[in-house]
This record gives structure tokens, C-alpha cells and sequence, in this order.
């Protein structure tokens, strides 16, 4: 065993299994666990044959490890180091040591931002780990102001499930927003969207809501027309499903934009219709995703990630719904990239209904994170 997994397997700790029964597959993680009464803190995800027996399964792993704080969600899939669970009864599990960090779970918004004033200040302020639920109205503000108000950086997704809703935090969390906040945190993150961009950016110039009229002063279904032709693609039946449109961030310097659903095209009025609301000035790019640009994408974040975290001891990483099988072709091809790429590092994580990072909520993404060792600078 090299010096990284020693350091890996004394830091963190994973397990993962599917089983009949919440019970089965819980003893099942909680042996690979092992004895953890030294760890502070557990991440646990469950797919949602299980998603009424997350508290159930949370306080069976404290009492098996020793671990007693546990902070987690339920996603339609799952994943860990290699493998994903989908559409079957499974949990995975990681348990952690930071010992150079101070943190706190929260079940809300407020909880969180009062955890951090009774922190105190921090430099580069707090790193957030958050489970969000998208049936509440309030969400799509409670991000930017939990970034805000804890001078913070954000990573997490939605909650997917066909049943209950659950999310933990210590304790069960019924809130737009729930998890982990730290200060003085040893982390590095990455982003991959997974798309090919198709052209360049196109400045809108008539809209209505998620209707667009017109781009570059020409109407909009002939610039998307234009475009597919200019990338050598001259029939939309081949990429169903395939094409979105991209918008840009505004403020970011990364070239970061959002990708939203192409939802419907009107040759005859020459407009098409975008899963979001934009305004005349605004820029749109359209792109495609399939399995070849997702692999490369993902595979350059990755070894992005690697350049950047020194001595990562474990990881979480949330992906979405969209991608997984459905995206890379197979169950676990996605994590399996990962661990192609990062090695055998502890990494535990769910494919959620939306992805967030930094201060916003993205679709069709990945977001990683990489804990890194404490003597290490990030």
C-alpha cells in the first residue's frame, strides 16, 4: 500500500452495497466502515427504494462505527469509488476526519448562516456541502444568499427520488437547504458540463420569456439552422435530445455558462422555445452533449482536479440524473472514469435533480470535490 492510501485509508472511510433490505445493505456498508469512533463526521446516500429509512440507516451506521454525526440525502442513483447503483435498494457511505477545520451541520438557511457568524471570520470565508430539495419555491435564492452571507463557496445537488423527499443533517432537514459548512476547509473543485459547443455566442435580440424571436437580427430558427449546417449536422432526428443552449455566466472569467433544454422549435414563425427566460442583449450559444464529449470533458476537469489537489485523502461528487448510464452508455462507466483518472480514492456521492457549485444551481453537470491532506495547501 503507497503512502496516499495509508494516508487515505486513516482519513476516510468508504462502503458501499446494495441489499434486499435497508438492513442488509446498512450491516453490509457498516463492516466495510469498520471501527470510525474517531471520525467526526459521516456522508450517507441511499437510492430511493430506501429514501424512508435514511434516519433509520444513519443511526444503525453511528452505532456500528462510533460515528455519530451523519449528513446526507437520497438520489434515484448513487455512487461510490467505481460503482453506481441505480434503480435497486443500496446505500454508500463515507466517514471523515478534519482536523484542521471547524464545522457544523445545518438544516436550514438561517441555521447555517448563524453557525458561521459563531465561527467567526475566515480567509476565503466557508465551503459548504449542501443537499437542496427543488419543490421549494425559495431555493433558487437561498443559494446565492447562503454563498453570500457566508462569504462562501457552495457545492451539492437536488434531492432525486420516485418516493420521499428525505435529507440529514444530525438530524432530519425540512428546508430548502441543508448540510455541512466549514471554515479553513482543505478542498479544490471542478465542474464538467459535458457539452460541444456548436459556433459561437449569439446576441439575442427579440424574446418573450423563454421564447426566442431573434438572434443577431435574423430570426432565431435560421441562426440555429445556420449553425447545425456549419457543424456538418443536417438531420435533428439523429441528436433528439442531444442539442441545448448554453448562457453564459455573467462575471465569470472561467467561460462558464448554464446549459438549459432546447424545448421546441416553430419553423414556420421562425422562433424557438429554451428551458429559461431571456432578454433582448442576452447571449445564447446552442451545443450538444453526447457520450464522446461528456467522457472528454469530464476527463479534462478531472485531470484539472489532480494538478490542483495535493494529496487528495477522499472525495464527494455529485452528478446529474441525466448522466450516469443514461449519458455514458453503462452502469458505472461515469465512476469509473473517475477512478481511472484519481485512483482508488475514497468517493462517495448521488445523481441529483440539479448540481450546484459556487453560488448557483446547473443541469447536466458534475461537480467534484477533493478533500485534500492538512499539511497540505489547496
Amino acid at each position: 500500500m503507497d503512502d496516499l492510501s495509508q494516508l487515505s485509508g486513516r482519513r476516510f472511510a468508504l462502503g458501499h452495497a446494495a441489499g434486499e433490505t435497508w438492513q442488509e445493505a446498512a450491516r453490509a456498508v457498516a463492516e466495510q466502515l469498520g471501527d470510525r469512533d474517531d471520525d467526526e463526521l459521516g456522508f450517507v446516500y441511499v437510492t430511493d427504494h430506501l429514501s424512508e429509512h435514511l434516519g433509520d440507516i444513519a443511526s444503525f451506521l453511528a452505532g456500528a462505527t462510533g460515528t455519530l454525526n451523519w449528513c446526507g440525502t437520497v438520489g434515484i442513483g448513487i455512487c461510490a469509488t467505481g460503482v453506481e447503483y441505480f434503480d435497486r435498494p443500496a446505500v454508500v457511505a463515507m466517514t471523515c476526519s478534519f482536523p484542521c477545520s471547524n464545522h457544523a451541520l445545518f438544516t436550514s438557511l438561517d441555521e447555517a448562516i448563524t453557525s458561521y457568524a459563531e465561527m467567526g471570520s475566515a480567509p476565503g470565508g466557508a465551503f459548504c456541502v449542501v443537499h437542496g430539495d427543488h419543490r421549494r419555491q425559495e431555493l433558487m435564492g437561498d443559494v446565492p444568499r447562503l454563498a453570500r452571507d457566508t462569504d462562501g463557496f457552495l457545492v451539492g445537488a437536488l434531492t432525486s427520488s420516485r418516493a420521499s423527499f428525505a435529507q440529514l443533517a444530525g438530524r432530519p432537514a425540512d428546508a430548502s437547504l441543508g448540510g455541512l459548512l466549514m471554515t479553513n476547509a482543505r478542498v479544490a473543485t471542478g465542474l464538467t458540463q459535458g457539452c460541444t459547443p456548436l459556433g459561437g455566442y449569439h446576441q439575442v435580440t427579440q424574446a418573450r420569456e423563454n421564447l426566442v424571436i431573434a438572434l443577431d437580427g435574423k430570426p432565431a430558427m435560421d441562426v440555429f439552422v445556420e449553425t447545425l449546417s456549419d457543424a456538418g449536422i443536417s438531420d435533428l432526428r439523429e441528436l433528439s435530445g442531444a442539442l441545448h443552449v448554453a448562457l453564459p455566466v455573467t462575471g465569470s472569467d472561467m467561460g462558464d455558462y448554464l446549459v438549459r433544454n432546447l424545448v421546441g422549435l416553430d419553423p414556420d414563425a421562425g422562433t424557438i422555445m429554451i428551458g429559461d427566460d431571456v432578454e433582448p442583449g442576452d447571449a445564447l450559444m446552442f451545443c450538444k452533449r453526447d457520450q464522446e464529449a461528456a467522457e472528454a470533458d469530464l476527463r479534462r476537469m478531472l485531470h484539472d482536479l489532480k494538478a490542483r489537489a495535493v494529496r487528495p485523502v477522499g472525495g464527494l461528487y455529485f452528478s446529474c440524473l441525466a448522466r450516469g448510464p443514461g449519458m455514458f452508455g453503462e452502469e458505472g462507466r461515469e465512476l469509473a472514469i473517475i477512478e481511472e483518472v484519481l485512483g482508488d480514492l475514497p468517493i462517495v456521492g448521488f445523481f441529483g435533480n440539479g448540481e450546484i457549485s459556487f453560488d448557483r444551481l446547473y443541469a447536466y453537470t458534475g461537480v467534484l470535490t477533493l478533500f485534500t491532506a492538512p499539511d497540505e495547501a489547496h
